[in-house]
Parts: C-alpha cells; sequence; structure tokens
C-alpha cells in the first residue's frame, strides 16, 4: 500500500484541469469548499455494495486519495450490488479488484488498496486520514476504531446495510461549518411600501457528536425515547437488534439460514422491547439489495463531503433507512 504522505505536504491548489472537471461543484459549494475535498484523504473499510456506492459518490467529488481496506475475495454475492469489481475478478481480493473501475470515476484521484484483516490494524494506522469510513464491522472493532480517530481528530462514519435496513453514524467530534440563515433584508422603498427579499447570510456553526460507544449503550427502553416510537420510527431498536447478532455470531443473517436466523433476531427483539417492532421487519435483512446500498451510500457519501468542506449541517448523529416506511430519517443519541 502506498505510505499517505503528510498534510502539510499537500497542495491546497486546484489546477487548470481540476477547476475545469470541478466547475459545476465549485459553482454549487465553493472554491474554497472544494480546496478542502481536493485535500482530503479517505479510508474505507469494507469495499462490498455499499463500500462501492460509497466509494463512488466520493471518488466523483474529487478527494485527494481513497484506500481500499478489505482482505476479503470477490464472492457471488457481491455479484447483486458491488459493481466496481468485474464479474471476472471471482476469487480475487475485493480490493485490488475494484481499482480500475474506480479509477476511471475520475483519474486524478488517487486509488490504493490495502489486503490486510481490518482488526489487525494498529490504532495509529487510522490517524494517517482525514475520514475512516467502516462497514460491515463488528461493534467492538467499530468502538475501537472511532476511539482512535477520536484521540487524533478524525472523522469517523460506520455503516452498513442489511437487505432493507440501513444505517450511518457520524462522529465528527466538534465540528464547525458554515450555513446559510435566510433573512429578510430591505430591497426598496417606495410611497411608504417597503419591499423585502430572502437573503442567505452564511453563519459559522459549531455541533457536538458523542462517540459511537455512547450510541451504543444508549437504553431504547426508556420511557422517554418509547414515547418518540410512533413519531420516529424503531429503527434504533433494529441498529441494535442487528449488531447484536453479528456481535454474537460472527457473521449476519443468512438467507441461507432464513427461517433459524430470523427465530434468533424475534427473540433478541423480544429481550430488548417486546410488542414494539413487528414480525414483518426481520422478513428482509438477509443479503445487501443494491437499491438499499444505492440510497445509504449516496447519504454517506454527502455527508463525508460536507464534513471535509464544512458547507451545511450534517447529520446529528444517525441516519436509518426504515424497511418498514420506506423512507429515511435522523435520530440524535447519546447527545
Amino acid at each position: 500500500m502506498t505510505e499517505v504522505a503528510s498534510k502539510n505536504s499537500i497542495s491546497t491548489e486546484l489546477t487548470v484541469q481540476e477547476a475545469e472537471l470541478y466547475d459545476r461543484q465549485i459553482r454549487l459549494w465553493g472554491l474554497e469548499s472544494q480546496k478542502r475535498i481536493r485535500t482530503a484523504r479517505i479510508l474505507i473499510c469494507g469495499i462490498n455494495g455499499l463500500g462501492a456506492e460509497i466509494s463512488k459518490n466520493i471518488i466523483l467529488a474529487g478527494v485527494k486519495s481513497v484506500t481500499f481496506l478489505d482482505h476479503n475475495v470477490v464472492s457471488e454475492g457481491d455479484r447483486c450490488s458491488q459493481f466496481l469489481a468485474p464479474v471476472t475478478a471471482l476469487g480475487e481480493n475485493r480490493a485490488e479488484a475494484s481499482l480500475a473501475r474506480a479509477q476511471a470515476l475520475n483519474p486524478m484521484v488517487e486509488l490504493n488498496a490495502d489486503k490486510d484483516v481490518l482488526t489487525e490494524k494498529p490504532d495509529n494506522f487510522f490517524t494517517a486520514y482525514d475520514v475512516v469510513i467502516v462497514i460491515g464491522a463488528p461493534r467492538r472493532e467499530m468502538i475501537r476504531i472511532n476511539n482512535a480517530c477520536r484521540m487524533k481528530g478524525v472523522k469517523f462514519f460506520g455503516t452498513d446495510v442489511w437487505g432493507m435496513f440501513g444505517y450511518s453514524f457520524a462522529d465528527l467530534q466538534e465540528h464547525q461549518f458554515i450555513e446559510d440563515v435566510f433573512k429578510h433584508k430591505v430591497v426598496s422603498k417606495e410611497n411608504d411600501k417597503i419591499k423585502t427579499e430572502l437573503v442567505g447570510v452564511p453563519t459559522k456553526k459549531t455541533l457536538l457528536f458523542p462517540p459511537l460507544q455512547d450510541v451504543f449503550e444508549f437504553d431504547c427502553r426508556k420511557r422517554e425515547y418509547l414515547k418518540t416510537i410512533k413519531r420516529k420510527g424503531f429503527a434504533l431498536m433494529m441498529f441494535m437488534i442487528l449488531h447484536r447478532f453479528r456481535e454474537e455470531h460472527q457473521r449476519d443473517p443468512c438467507y441461507k439460514k432464513a427461517t433459524e436466523d430470523r427465530a434468533i433476531l424475534l427473540q433478541y427483539r423480544d429481550d430488548l422491547a417486546p410488542g414494539i417492532i413487528p414480525d414483518s421487519a426481520f422478513t428482509h435483512v438477509f443479503s445487501q439489495i443494491s437499491p438499499v446500498a444505492a440510497i445509504v451510500g449516496g447519504v454517506v457519501g454527502q455527508e463525508v463531503i460536507k464534513s471535509v468542506s464544512q458547507k451545511e449541517a450534517p447529520h446529528h448523529n444517525l441516519f436509518f433507512f426504515d424497511p418498514e416506511r420506506g423512507d429515511g430519517y435522523i435520530e440524535t443519541i447519546g447527545i
């Protein structure tokens, strides 16, 4: 794997070629934001279908570099949603097999592949990046990496898709950003009549983000939280249940064992909060479904770009795609 260079050695100036390629983006969020994006070094851990979607969005935005970390090989299951690895790459390392198509998306972005096992990476490995995105890892490992990132101010995202259910978590620690606050401005005064218009005033804001451990330690059975279920949905409980399954069985629910695994999930549901989540919610939580990976991957890509560009308010701090309602919503947990 290519050694990650010192951030101080990175030029923040855009070349003429970059300015032409990213012209539309510069018009959208400004030159300074694009310069920040241009210097961002991203680590993506887990290049499955969701990882491919996130990679696509980040690479097209024009970051400095993206490193794929994945020790797994391309499998038959990847054909459902992992579009970066060609069908001829079956059995090859997933990170390496994804490089060529990813590079074709944007030749200006530096791409690297790392075949090491995520759990064998030391804490200081993650601190060489600006943003770390972890996909498909058990909660204990995610918490370890998140804590390592917090020690050095590295932005952290954890995300996953189980069938029709997906989520993303962001820990940006103390995050400053610019957001347009719309106010009425007087534009003319004629015959004692005042005409106004809404104008956006760039305003600097700050948000504080809790670590992932605080989310996992949140008690979903609190009466105050249960009162919000009808309005918000029960996706946070799904998140807890699916992560418990992964932690205890060292795998995800599998369609080949659908009956057995669904029974386990229903038992976990009853252990957590009986009578809240319908049985039907656990019917479609097997494998990765391409449309859901595209939705969640689009959201994560958007949030990563917002975090490095410091433009617009980020999700604070969880996004859920709810299979029962067929839509997404934001929860703020652990604040």
